[in-house]
């Protein structure tokens, strides 16, 4: 076998997620908590313009995902707790040795961490108990890892970050070697791009320590779309200016060094719990479009269309309101996961 993750620009069978259900992320305001149910809709809506949905639903929040969603999306009912389906749902993988073959790799989910506040026996379940209901291969691994902290560029080329695989709270055993051999064997990545670090909200008690998939994504083969803060007041100043010289620094799984496309933060500075996040890194590319996040000021969602527009030719790019997602911890991009198409022989 040699299992092999394909750009997420490659054909889609389908985008995942999961709808919320109670417990930390949601929060006990109940005002808060319609918020999240909306910013979840519309983000599925949003997806199934362009291609296929699945979401799974625990049975207690079935009717009123029904209510939400198009009625195009399906619905599978299931247990659900945490319900951030990049990280916890399974990593959908190829095998060019056999053209068909759909394989998915269940990671080891520990609520980004083992962290007092999670809950995820149930969302830990989810990557095969997905694998069943399209038929793949289970790729079963041992590594502490989420789907947001991944990002390849479909050639052998990994992005990730220090601080999230290499975390003794995912992988206390674990070094850079045995990481890599572990991303070769499940996801066919010849090269390891180690970024030092994410940014600074993702190390608050809600974050995942420093995924990836809020900092940087390889729109193209050779082509890196980077995260820039450009407020000085903002302690991301100082990280996404460290985190270029970095990757400037950097070559590919062919050998190319990295062109760095600038993706700028809008301006919004702080929320009510500190500085944001706020991140277009954080999109989904679907089948003839991406879903983009909006902040709520046009002028930087329309030039974040307009990056993301030439960064993928030929997409049309929508902006979904991404605020209540980030407020949970997280974006467009780690709330949904797709399943690459097959084609078979």
């Amino acid at each position: 076998m040699a299992w092999r993750m394909p750009h997420e620009g490659d054909p889609h069978e389908r985008t995942w997620m999961a709808f919320p259900n109670e417990g930390p992320t949601l929060g006990d305001d109940p005002t808060e908590q319609e918020r999240f149910y909306a910013a979840w809709s519309d983000v599925a809506n949003a997806v199934a313009g362009f291609e296929p949905v699945t979401m799974l639903a625990d049975p207690s929040k079935a009717e009123r995902a029904r209510r939400m969603l198009d009625s195009a999306i399906e619905i599978v009912e299931t247990p659900v707790d945490e319900f951030w389906f990049r990280d916890h749902g399974p990593t959908f993988v190829v095998d060019d040795e056999r053209p068909g073959v759909l394989g998915a790799v269940d990671w080891v989910f520990n609520g980004w961490g083992a962290p007092a506040w999670a809950s995820w026996a149930r969302a830990a379940e989810h990557a095969r108990f997905t694998a069943g209901l399209v038929g793949a291969d289970l790729v079963s691994s041992l590594l502490v890892n989420e789907g947001g902290g991944i990002h390849v560029d479909g050639e052998g080329t990994v992005l990730v970050t220090e601080t999230v695989q290499l975390d003794p709270r995912r992988n206390p055993f674990a070094d850079k070697a045995r990481v890599e051999a572990e991303l070769r064997r499940t996801i066919g990545a010849t090269t390891v791009v180690w970024l030092p670090r994410g940014l600074t909200r993702d190390y608050d008690a809600f974050g995942t320590k420093g995924h990836v998939d809020i900092v940087a994504t390889i729109p193209t083969p050779g082509r890196v779309l980077l995260h820039v803060q450009q407020n000085p007041e903002h302690p991301d100043f100082g990280v996404s200016r460290e985190l270029h010289a970095f990757l400037s620094e950097q070559t590919d799984a062919a050998g190319r060094t990295f062109e760095i496309i600038d993706l700028p933060a809008p301006a919004t500075l702080r929320d009510d719990e500190g500085f944001v996040d706020y991140s277009y890194v954080n999109h989904l590319v679907v089948n003839g479009g991406v879903i983009a996040c909006g902040f709520g000021e046009e002028r930087a969602d329309a030039q974040a269309r307009e990056i993301l527009g030439a960064a993928y030719p030929g997409r049309r790019v929508v902006t979904v309101d991404a605020r209540q997602i980030f407020a949970g911890g997280g974006g467009i991009h780690c709330i949904t996961q797709q399943q690459p198409k097959v084609v078979a022989p």
